[in-house]
């Protein structure tokens, strides 16, 4: 696929499926994103912006300038939304202190703003809203809270990130493409 004069030159996106490893090689031998995007994306150093680990699925860009991956995984510079699944009744209690943040040993973890979407049997579905991203943040920040009803931690089941500032996931799982100049434009224009 070659750019057409519409497409960006520094960015791309995949749609990320759960089992792939967000690095260039696994001492594991484990698929890692590369196994999903041509031979050239690892060819020419397109390095991936933030990280999503093997189990997180979604929103996962691209690009060879150095610049522009600080400038997106920055804390504060860019939010992040998310959609996950949670096991466990996820009330007003918990959704406050996501908001407030939660100490641990890798710092204080919170959401700008956590949204109940539905309940599914004993699952929460929840749409959250971060500007930062340490390792795991939104599973260590779950699991460091625990259901009200069980008293055990609650877990984050499935975790999608469907946006990072202005640009929104729309293609389907597995699949790529090139950010078009517009887009590409508006997600750095603020920064």
């Amino acid at each position: 696929m070659h750019n057409t004069k519409n497409d960006s030159e520094k960015l791309l996106v995949l749609n990320k499926p759960k089992g792939y490893i967000v690095t260039r090689s696994d001492e594991l031998g484990r698929k890692t994103v590369y196994n999903l995007l041509p031979d050239w994306v690892f060819d020419e150093q397109w390095m991936p912006i933030g990280r999503l680990d093997l189990e997180s699925k979604g929103l996962l860009l691209f690009t060879k300038d150095g610049k522009i991956g600080n400038v997106l995984t920055k804390p504060g510079n860019c939010i992040k939304v998310y959609e996950i699944w949670v096991r466990g009744h996820v009330n007003d209690e918990h959704i406050k202190e996501a908001l407030k943040g939660v100490e641990s040993k890798h710092g204080l973890l919170k959401a700008l703003s956590v949204e109940r979407i539905s309940f599914g049997g004993a699952k929460t579905k929840l749409k959250i809203i971060i500007d930062e991203g340490k390792n795991r943040h939104i599973r260590r920040l779950f699991g460091a809270m625990k259901d009200s009803k069980f008293g055990t931690p609650l877990k984050v089941l499935d975790l999608k990130r469907i946006s990072i500032g202005s640009f929104k996931l729309n293609i389907e799982i597995g699949k790529w493409r090139y950010l078009t100049l517009e887009e590409e434009k508006t997600l750095l224009k603020k920064l």
